[in-house]
């Protein structure tokens, strides 16, 4: 019966005209499509089945075009309608890759959209048809996000002097349209691309099995802290800044986190065609054999991630309890928070209104969540010009009273309404947390440590007060957070805080530099694993390599921020930690101080990372103010000097102190210890040397401190 109903069925399709079929297959898909594009990024679970039954029917309405192309076209079938079918489908994928974070669906989607471009499917007739048009300006805005995730730069640049071109004919051909939102797009564009430099990109942001330690070698944490080996499963990344850098609803900072928490590939995501394809070639899920070269399939897959852009409470605390609900027993959520934690300078209601939410419309008018905010809006195109940056400050004195003791994900009219406060998070600390807080109110955030419900979080906060890089204090609105920066491309972001640009920076320089850096986050994590006084909140996810380069990274920061001549001696510029870290990866720890002076030497920036007499106060403070405290006449600046001339010695010369008599080795050790107990401990009793063995790294130590 079944058998007879389908040939039936078949019999009867045979007499439809093949553009009926067609049609109707179109009808059928966007049916399907205008069900899913409001469907939320989270309660991925749930969702999974109906883009299993809309990626089934595209692939069909696909394949039939291809089959019946001739056809088709004699029928009417325009150049334009199979480039929008191809642009759904990586639509498709991209969302898919939002919801996932697999790689392939990303690759996928830029399979699609890169063939409507090579093919121009919507070229004929652009200048002709306002309609057609505006769809090739928004397949472009589509098509640009996929290569900024993609880190595509090449094919990124391309396409903006597209868009550039396209919306300058357009403004000629349709004089009477406006496309004002378009050119603002543009600004959006290249404002970003100019604060992503290739600079910042020298090292993928991405975990790389080239330059990063392979899980499997990982260093086991010891037996007494390591309860449980946890796994970061799923992120929550969310950034609001007044006049931020971002294009759509990606601000620049959780740009670079959504990559730093992401396996780099380890093949290319793409292979150039050569030239244009045959419009008949096959293109679809066959072409899924580019995933083979994304990713190692021994790595476990990429952490989970939502990206929130100016959350309502209702929203963000809604994404939260459902991803609390699909997270495995051995999983860590990261909840990554970006705010000022005071009101912003208020904008005006005509400022956020019809231009943003047009473009957000434009770039993805498929992917908006169900849960709308009361204010989702993005801030006003017309603040795109430098102002003060609100998260800025020079002294303690400037900075905010944490009793506000929120972070504003919105502007000042619209109220509590998007205020995430600390006691918003204490619920779902019965699963385990860890929290970064970038904003000039983290520190209120240190009441969520103590007040869990049932496992402990660890938190990341961001100093109260950020430094200015460059002239101004507008940082933030030309390269993001510096904070973030630490988080996901250190090193880049020790040259900015010392003004270093690219330009004076040369490849072997930096590649010296990187190495120095990760042999040091290894050291670092080393020290972790096997200190006995680790608390087991770090050493549960020290296992883990994204949190564990995130918390390494972080160290690095701290010290940092904390040695650096304009910010040392000031709490309110030094980045926290809860619960502590043992004392042996503190700033003032021998190890750490010496990383962080080897770089500035490598750069050439010693003066201008360490004050005068900064750099005495870091190698000698124990030794030189116990000595000052039992002294009860204090060392003048002329007996310190007469003291340095008896016992002072230089290597290269050969001259030697009055108290110096024996042999070389003698003569080093007699010098050092004359005239700093805390370089000679450093040099010879944590490491003793026979005479001749003397390193390359340990020599310039020792210069160091005879200079």
């Amino acid at each position: 019966m079944a058998q007879q109903q389908m040939n039936n069925s078949n019999i009867n399709n045979s007499n439809i005209p093949v553009s009926e079929r067609y049609w109707t297959l179109v009808d059928k898909a966007d049916k399907k499509f205008s069900k899913i594009k409001d469907l939320p990024y989270y309660e991925r679970n749930r969702y999974d089945t109906y883009f299993y039954k809309v990626f089934k029917v595209y692939t069909q309405l696909w394949k039939f075009q291809q089959e019946n192309r001739q056809k088709l076209v004699e029928a009417g079938l325009k150049r334009w309608e199979i480039g929008e079918i191809a642009s759904r489908i990586a639509q498709l994928y991209y969302g898919q890759y939002m919801r996932t974070s697999e790689a392939s669906y990303l690759s996928e989607a830029y399979i699609f959209y890169e063939a409507v471009l090579t093919r121009e499917y919507f070229k004929e007739g652009l200048c002709q048809d306002f309609n057609l048009a505006n769809k090739q300006l928004r397949f472009l805005a589509r098509f640009l996000m996929v290569c900024f995730v993609l880190n595509r730069r090449e094919m990124v640049h391309q396409l903006v002097n597209q868009l550039k071109m396209l919306v300058d004919e357009c403004k000629k051909t349709f004089q009477d349209t406006e496309f004002k939102e378009w050119k603002l797009v543009v600004q959006e564009i290249v404002r970003f691309l100019k604060a992503d430099t290739a600079f910042m990109n020298i090292r993928p942001l991405r975990y790389s099995l080239v330059l990063d330690p392979h899980p499997d070698v990982l260093p086991q944490v010891a037996a007494p802290a390591a309860r449980k080996n946890l796994r970061l499963r799923d992120a929550i990344l969310s950034s609001y800044h007044h006049n931020e850098i971002k294009f759509s609803e990606l601000t620049l900072d959780t740009f670079r986190m959504l990559q730093c928490l992401e396996w780099e590939p380890s093949g290319s995501f793409y292979q150039s065609t050569g030239g244009k394809s045959d419009q008949n070639e096959a293109l679809g899920p066959s072409r899924a054999n580019y995933s083979q070269d994304i990713a190692d399939p021994t790595l476990p897959p990429n952490p989970r991630k939502a990206v929130l852009y100016r959350p309502s409470l209702t929203h963000f605390i809604a994404v939260l309890a459902t991803i609390c609900e699909e997270l495995p027993p051995d999983g860590v959520l990261l909840i990554y928070l970006s705010a000022s934690g005071k009101m912003g300078q208020a904008l005006s209601p005509s400022g956020s209104g019809t231009c943003s939410n047009t473009i957000e419309y434009v770039i993805r008018d498929f992917q908006s969540h169900s849960i709308q905010s009361d204010g989702t809006s993005t801030s006003s195109y017309s603040s795109l010009s430098d102002s003060p940056n609100p998260s800025a400050c020079q002294s303690k004195g400037d900075c905010i009273d944490f009793n506000n003791g929120c972070l504003q994900f919105g502007n000042r009219g619209i109220g509590g309404s998007n205020c995430i406060y600390p006691s918003d998070l204490i619920p779902f600390t019965r699963r385990p947390l860890f929290i970064i807080i970038e904003s000039d109110a983290s520190e209120v955030f240190k009441a969520i440590s103590g007040a869990e419900k049932g496992e402990r979080a660890a938190l990341l906060l961001s100093p109260s007060c950020s430094f200015p890089i460059g002239a101004t204090d507008s940082s933030r609105h030309s390269i993001g957070s510096l904070f973030t920066i630490f988080l996901t491309a250190p090193l880049q972001a020790f040259c900015l805080l010392l003004g270093i640009s690219s330009s004076d920076v040369e490849m072997d320089t930096y590649k010296h530099a990187e190495s120095l850096l990760s042999s040091s986050l290894s050291d670092w994590g080393l020290t972790l694993a096997t200190s006995d006084n680790l608390d087991p909140v770090w050493a549960q996810i020290l296992r883990d390599p994204f949190l564990r380069r995130v918390l390494l990274r972080y160290i690095f920061c701290r010290a940092v921020l904390t040695l650096f001549n304009q910010t040392f001696n000031k709490k309110e510029f030094h980045p926290e930690c809860m619960p502590a870290l043992p004392d042996s990866v503190s700033p003032m720890t021998t190890a750490s101080q010496t990383v962080i002076l080897q770089l500035a030497k490598i750069f050439r920036a010693t003066k201008r990372l360490f004050a005068d007499g900064i750099v005495l106060s870091i190698l000698e403070c124990h030794s030189y103010n116990l000595f000052l405290a039992k002294s009860r006449n204090p060392i003048t600046d002329a007996e310190t000097k007469k003291k340095k001339g008896e016992c002072y010695a230089d290597i290269d010369s050969g001259l030697w102190g009055e108290q110096c008599k024996s042999s070389s080795i003698a003569k080093e050790n007699c010098a050092l210890k004359c005239l700093s107990p805390t370089c000679y401990e450093l040099i010879y009793e944590s490491d003793p040397l026979e005479e001749g063995e003397k390193d390359f790294i340990r020599s310039q130590e020792y210069k160091y401190c005879m200079y």
